[in-house]
């Protein structure tokens, strides 16, 4: 994403390649599937205002996207610099010294501002709480890595230059230890394991990741996994992660026939698993409702302290839906 400025105003910009197998389809519906949290109104806003362009010439919102098409917008939205101002927001601090913090990040909270999220970030809040965080090369102050928004657990931030570019290396080298809670449906097999399976956007869903056929256009990731607890027809499971891809445990999961519990994404917000009785159906409907969205957690981080040296371990407590979810499960599991 670039940010441009066109007679004063500033603009989010996308562009988008069609596929060379790209079926015949509108453009608004094009840029639905690749744009987070952008709805057909905003993008026919768009359209109307001439802001959608193929192949460099404007388009209406009926366009209908070809192989090879070049697909541009422009969504005005006020300077990106406006955007990240404090904002007195409770942050969960485990930790915290003159270098760095670890913050345990709650559900359904974006961690940064962006398109559709400009306020009420955990980014807002820290910079509330220490307005002198430094920048990192995206202009994000503090931060060397994120969580999806609806995935809870622990995060590390950097509060001096020094640990932004020393935990900053200890990810590029691989050198975190990050580990993941997760509900999975059924039990994958073997029951430990690791998946290496290169990552990359899918084809016809660009908000998703995705196993590509050929690995020369997706990024090398590695999950190892263990189940912890088998909960009936679903699973405890421990995910570790080497690399760090986006949705990389989500999509690996997938990927092996377990998705994620929940996962609207990825297909874990169907009864994938278990019996055809009612009673069942009800039972799991329930479960979705206490726990709207996928049953992962950040729950251990472990890194080498950017300044002192010594080797940090980090553990934290599971959030309640997640917590009443567990219990759920192994009520109705045993």
């Amino acid at each position: 994403m670039n940010q441009i400025e066109n007679n004063d105003e500033l603009f989010e910009h996308f562009s988008f390649l069609a596929d060379k197998g790209q079926e015949p389809v509108r453009v608004d519906k094009f840029l639905m599937n690749r744009i987070e949290n952008a709805t057909r109104n905003k993008i026919q806003k768009a359209a109307k205002s001439g802001y959608i362009f193929s192949n460099e010439n404007p388009v209406k919102q009926n366009y209908k996207v070809k192989p090879g098409d070049n697909i541009k917008v422009m969504f005005h939205h006020p300077p990106y610099e406006n955007l990240i101002v404090g904002e007195k927001i409770d942050i969960d601090i485990i930790y915290e010294d003159n270098d760095i913090l670890v913050v345990n990040k709650p559900p359904n909270q974006v961690v940064h501002p962006g398109h559709g999220n400009y306020s009420g970030t955990l980014l807002n809040g820290l910079i509330y709480h220490n307005e002198n965080l430094p920048e990192n090369r995206d202009g994000r102050p503090g931060l060397v890595h994120r969580i999806d928004k609806d995935t809870s657990g622990l995060l590390v931030v950097a509060k001096s230059d020094i640990a932004l570019t020393k935990l900053s290396e200890q990810f590029f080298h691989k050198t975190i230890d990050r580990k993941y809670l997760a509900i999975v449906w059924g039990t994958p097999s073997p029951e430990q394991g690791t998946i290496d399976k290169y990552l990359s956007r899918d084809k016809k869903n660009r908000m998703i990741m995705s196993v590509p056929v050929n690995e020369d256009i997706g990024k090398r990731a590695i999950t190892h996994y263990k189940v912890v607890e088998k909960l009936g027809y679903v699973s405890l499971v421990e995910c570790e992660l080497e690399t760090g891809r986006t949705h990389q445990i989500r999509a690996h999961m997938k990927h092996i026939g377990n998705p994620i519990f929940n996962d609207q994404r990825y297909g874990g917000d169907k009864i994938l698993k278990g019996t055809i009785f009612n009673k069942y159906k009800q039972f799991v409907e329930n479960c979705f409702k206490l726990l709207p969205r996928q049953a992962l957690h950040a729950k251990s981080l472990g890194f080498f302290h950017p300044v002192k040296k010594k080797f940090l371990d980090f553990d934290s407590k599971l959030p309640s839906d997640f917590k009443k979810i567990l219990d759920f499960l192994d009520k109705f599991g045993n």
